[in-house]
Formats: C-alpha cells, sequence, structure tokens
C-alpha cells in the first residue's frame, strides 16, 4: 500500500514524456508503473490529460529575510513560489541585513526562515568587496568562504557592479582569490556580470541631463547598462575561470553575444553554466519603454532580436538552467507617479507566475517539448547547485515532488491576487496557458488551481548541498 498514487499522467522528463503512474511513500517517490497495475494507495490523484513534473526548481530568487522584510519574506515569497508549481528554490544572500555572508548570518537566517517556508529551499551564500560603490572601505569576506560552505550552501554569488553598502560589489581580483580558495571545495561562484566602472561613470553623467522626459531617462537607463556591460564584465569572469580552474555560473543571461561567450568557454573545457530568466526569453525593452518602474532590472530586458536569439542557447544547452530572478520591492519603489526609472527599485515581481509563464512561452508559442522544461527547470538545477539525489528527476528514492500541470488551461496575471508581499508586477494583466493545478511537496499538496494551502506554511525543509 502506497501512501500517494498519482495516475494516468504524462510524466514530464529531460529526456521525454512517459504515461506512467506515480507512487509515494514516505515523501519519496517508490514505484513507477505502467497504468492500472498499482496495488493500491492510501490516496489517489487522477492526473488524466495533465502533465506531470518532478517538481520545479527556482535556482535564483530573493525572499529578502532578513532585514527586508516590508518588501518579502519567506513565508509570503514561499507561497507564491508553492502556488507556480515551484517545490525548491534557492534563495539569494541579498537583499538581506545581514547578507548571508558568514557563519554567524547563516546561523541567524536559518533560525528565522526554517520553520515558515511552503517550499524546500536551499541557500546562496554571499561574497563581498572591500570598497562599496562610494569608494568607502569595508571588509570584504573572502576569508569567511570556507567556513560558509560548510554550512551547506549550494553556491556563492557576487556582483561586479555597483549594488550599494550591504554588498559590495567584488573586483576581479577578489573573483580570482574567491575562486582560488573555494576551488578545493569544488564549490560554485555565481555572478551577476555588469562592469563597475562603465555603469558608474555613465550613470554619474546622464543623471545630470536636465529635461529628460520619462521615456527619455529610460532609454538612458538602457544605454547605462548595454550588452557591453554584461558581455566585458563576464569575459573578465570567465578569464579568472581560466585563470584559476575554479566553477563559475553566470547568472540571468540577457543577450546572445554573452551566451556565445559562454558557449565559446565551455567548448574550450572550462567549468562554467549559465542560466537565464522567463523575461528575457519573453520580452522587450518595449515593456519597459511601456510599464516603467515595474518592468526595471538588471541587466535590463533587450530588444526584439536579441531576444530570439537568446532562445538558440537555451535550446543547445549553453544556458542550462532558468530561474526567475524574484527580486520584490514594496509597492511605492514600483510606483510610476512618485519615482522614476532611476529611483524606482531594479527587479521584478515575478515567481508567482514562473511555471505557467515559461509553460506558454516554450510549449504554446514556441511549439516545443515540455521536456525542455524538465531539463532547464528541473534536472539540470538540481545538477548545477549540488541538489540532484533528492530533487529534479523520476527517480526512486528521490523527494516526492509532482507539478500537475493542465496544458490547456488558461492563467492571467492579475496584480490583487498576487500572493507575494508587494502587488505591483510588469506581468499584470498577461494571459497564457499552462496552468498549475496541483502542486505536491514530498507526497503532500501545498497547492490547488494555483491557490497556496495556508495550513502548510512550514511544512518546507532546508535543503544542503549533497
Amino acid at each position: 500500500m502506497f501512501d500517494l498514487l498519482v495516475k494516468n499522467g504524462k510524466l514530464v522528463t529531460a529526456d521525454g514524456i512517459v504515461e506512467a503512474d506515480v507512487a509515494v511513500t514516505a515523501g519519496k517517490y517508490a514505484a513507477f508503473l505502467q497504468r492500472g497495475t498499482a496495488a493500491g494507495a492510501e490516496k489517489v490523484i487522477d492526473a488524466g490529460g495533465l502533465y506531470v513534473f518532478p517538481g520545479i526548481i527556482d535556482c535564483h530568487a530573493h525572499m529578502n529575510e532578513p532585514g527586508f522584510e516590508y518588501r518579502e519574506d519567506f513565508e509570503t515569497g514561499t507561497r507564491a513560489a508553492a502556488s507556480a508549481g515551484c517545490t525548491c528554490l534557492i534563495d539569494m544572500p541579498l537583499n538581506n541585513d545581514p547578507p548571508l555572508i558568514n557563519k554567524g548570518s547563516f546561523a541567524e537566517k536559518y533560525a528565522r526562515v526554517s520553520r515558515r517556508s511552503y517550499v524546500d529551499f536551499a541557500l546562496w551564500g554571499g561574497i563581498i568587496g572591500e570598497y562599496d560603490e562610494a569608494g568607502l572601505k569595508k571588509e570584504n569576506n573572502l576569508e569567511a568562504l570556507a567556513g560558509l560552505h560548510e554550512c551547506g550552501v549550494v553556491a556563492f554569488k557576487g556582483f561586479t557592479c555597483p549594488n550599494g553598502p550591504l554588498f559590495p560589489a567584488v573586483s576581479l581580483g577578489e573573483v580570482r582569490e574567491a575562486l582560488e580558495r573555494l576551488k578545493p571545495y569544488g564549490a560554485l561562484c555565481g555572478f551577476h556580470c555588469e562592469e563597475f566602472d562603465q555603469i558608474k561613470r555613465r550613470e554619474q553623467r546622464l543623471k545630470k541631463v536636465e529635461g529628460r522626459s520619462a521615456r527619455e531617462k529610460i532609454a538612458d537607463f538602457l544605454e547605462i547598462h548595454d550588452v557591453w556591460t554584461e558581455y566585458s564584465a563576464v569575459q573578465g569572469v570567465l578569464d579568472m575561470c581560466r585563470a584559476t580552474g575554479g566553477r563559475v555560473h553566470i547568472c540571468h543571461v540577457s543577450h546572445p553575444k554573452v551566451a556565445q561567450l559562454i558557449k565559446e568557454a565551455i567548448a574550450e573545457g572550462l567549468p562554467v553554466t549559465a542560466e537565464t530568466c522567463p523575461h528575457y526569453l519573453g520580452f522587450t525593452e518595449e515593456l519597459l519603454y511601456e510599464k516603467g518602474a515595474p518592468a526595471k532590472c538588471t541587466p535590463p530586458l533587450r530588444k526584439r532580436e536579441s531576444v530570439e536569439k537568446l532562445w538558440d542557447y537555451v535550446l543547445d544547452g549553453t544556458l542550462s538552467c532558468i530561474g526567475s530572478d524574484h527580486s520584490p520591492a514594496a509597492d511605492e519603489e514600483k510606483d510610476n507617479v512618485t519615482r522614476d526609472i532611476w529611483s524606482a527599485w531594479g527587479g521584478l515581481n515575478s515567481i508567482q507566475f514562473f511555471l505557467p509563464l515559461m509553460f506558454d512561452l516554450a510549449v504554446h508559442q514556441k511549439k516545443l517539448s515540455p521536456s525542455l522544461l524538465a531539463r532547464v527547470m528541473c534536472e539540470q538545477p538540481a545538477k548545477i547547485f549540488g541538489l540532484y539525489g533528492r530533487k529534479g528527476a523520476f527517480v526512486p528514492g528521490f523527494d516526492g515532488d509532482l507539478v500537475l500541470v493542465d496544458p490547456e488551461r488558461d492563467w492571467e496575471c492579475r496584480q490583487e491576487k498576487l500572493y507575494t508581499k508587494g502587488h505591483v508586477s510588469c506581468f499584470d494583466g498577461m494571459k497564457g496557458k499552462g496552468m498549475v493545478v496541483q502542486t505536491i511537496l514530498r507526497g503532500r499538496t501545498v497547492a490547488v488551481d494555483g491557490v497556496y494551502l495556508p495550513e502548510t506554511a512550514g511544512y518546507g525543509q532546508y535543503i544542503a548541498r549533497r
């Protein structure tokens, strides 16, 4: 007798679609059975006509706890994630106060969030530089990285661009030292790649120009964050990978020129992986002109031809995983009336439509197999970030995570129905097909028809790197 049987579904794997029944016992996959052959189960779910994914992993999300709970906390962020089919997210070390940069901040964060999550979660550690963007001397955390690795963080995140006083950018010298220190552990170092000096100098110049309209200011913002700021920073990080042999992950790649650099580095044999996000695959800079502050993010949205070409690098495996880069804000931080593009928060409220949006983009708009999503949102993130063995695939003994998707069911993003703490989203009013009808975490249902179940708060567990 199994605890749970999901029958008649189409199991979506990275290699294809299999019609089979899934049995779960004690929170783990117990068996994969020919349809109609199961002996019985305490609970049976009929998934007829539905795709079944082995849980969705969001490898890049910002929950903002501790320190910035007015934007988002673990409870509100993960309830939105569960509603969208995410069964495991990897939380960034910022924006937190304190940021997750040593054993002490790890202990503080774990104590706050470990009993509040709706989904399983892993953690990124941080890499911070010695000087903030104002040139004030701080203290980097390079000597603390080994201790943080012992806490089970799955990767380390640094910024090569201006990023505020709490999480100073790293120089290429600090990138190199971090890779050297972490290479003996096989640890992964991820980077937000935009080149510091280009952005800083051009921002100082263009912000001084008076009399610019809202549209002209957006054009200035796009010029400051053009592809060459991203390209040159990625080139520098890849060179440090060449110099050290340390593992590198390039976060949220926005442009095919950057993806081509990464493709060549992989072909060279460098230990490099990379990700992109739904907004870089489905939307252009015209959305920023249309929506203003709600669509501000960095790197910014790109031109139509770049969006279309970026798909090639997802299909060939160069961009091996997709993260939401959910970076929430308080509503007033995204208000076009009181904020111009310079003062608005730079991040998107995106986690509640992470899988539905990707399903519509890939399956309905691009006519691609759902197996692509199982590769870039399940299996590859699990392997890259050390979660494989528990997450990412239909394998006996892995966690019994199941996400049931109705491929033809309509969805619509409506701000007033978001479960995140902030309710301003550039996706407001957007519609698509591919609705998450049930999210199951380790055999327990945590969301139904895109609605989280309040009684499952705290069921999520911390998952250390394997």
